[in-house]
């Protein structure tokens, strides 16, 4: 079965959800392929994916609110904080979601459920700049 690996870069703005499914989709067209799956890897350790309602932003925020309640930023329990108070968080959070997801596709268009789209959860304050990992696989 045929494979191709494309790479995405993004610069995020800061901590929140961005989604990226158009730009999955864009990707998958340039492919060729019309039918498989793509695995999307995230290359970083303070970042993640995740798929996620797309239609309503405040499940996103709500979500954002969980996490952060969760894992806070500054814990005086962390050891790990010589790139700041928002760095061991981020890690907790990126080892607590997905650094993959694979999703499949049929007729050249990826099959997301009708409210979901996928998105780079940045968990760092700053804007940072991010590689993700594209494998096609199929015909």
């Amino acid at each position: 079965m045929p494979v191709r690996t494309d790479l995405l870069s993004f610069r995020t703005p800061g901590r929140g959800t961005h989604e990226i499914t158009s730009q999955v989709e864009e990707a998958l067209r340039h492919s060729g392929f019309r039918e498989g799956t793509v695995t999307v890897f995230c290359q970083h350790t303070s970042c993640s994916l995740v798929l996620m309602e797309n239609a309503d932003p405040s499940a996103r925020r709500d979500l954002h609110y969980y996490f952060d309640k969760l894992v806070p930023d500054g814990d005086p329990g962390f050891v790990h904080t010589l790139e700041g108070a928002d760095d061991m968080s981020a890690h907790i959070k990126m080892a607590l979601t997905c650094s993959a997801e694979v999703i499949p596709f049929k007729n050249g268009r990826l099959l997301l459920g009708t409210w979901q789209g996928l998105f780079l959860w940045e968990h760092r304050l700053r804007p940072h700049q991010r590689q993700l990992v594209l494998t096609f696989q199929g015909e």
